[in-house]
């Protein structure tokens, strides 16, 4: 026979939700959460952010929709350009689900479809200080 491959797991932390960490290791935001960050408000914050020596391009480079920072530039217009890009705007023209759909839904109310929303790929100035 041999012995078994896997040593000690049973005493382990780390080893007993390996999936779970798998799976949440490059979670990004949902598509409800990307919806509430489209709003004037919050995307002059997200597109106008301080400079932060800890994020990817120091946070000057921001993807709104994809929730994504990119080196420089010229990596985030080739995004636009990429097929993940475009399926992501595809995926934010359905209307976010609310709780009164929910509620519509389990039988409280009559059927109104979602909405479409008109989703554009964010305008990029370039500024070369």
């Amino acid at each position: 026979m041999g012995k078994s491959k896997q040593k000690g797991n049973h005493k382990s932390d780390k080893k007993k939700n390996i999936a779970k960490t798998w799976k949440t290791k490059r979670r990004t935001k949902d598509l409800d959460q990307i919806h509430t960050d489209m709003k004037p408000e919050t995307a002059a914050k997200l597109l106008h952010q301080d400079v932060d020596y800890d994020v990817t391009g120091c946070a000057q480079h921001y993807c709104l929709h994809c929730a994504r920072y990119f080196v420089d530039m010229r990596s985030l217009k080739e995004h636009f350009k990429s097929k993940v890009h475009k399926r992501r705007l595809k995926q934010l023209r359905e209307e976010p689900y609310t709780q009164a759909e929910a509620e519509r839904a389990a039988g409280m109310g009559s059927y109104i479809p979602p909405k479409t929303v008109e989703v554009k790929t964010q305008t990029v100035e370039e500024d070369m200080d």
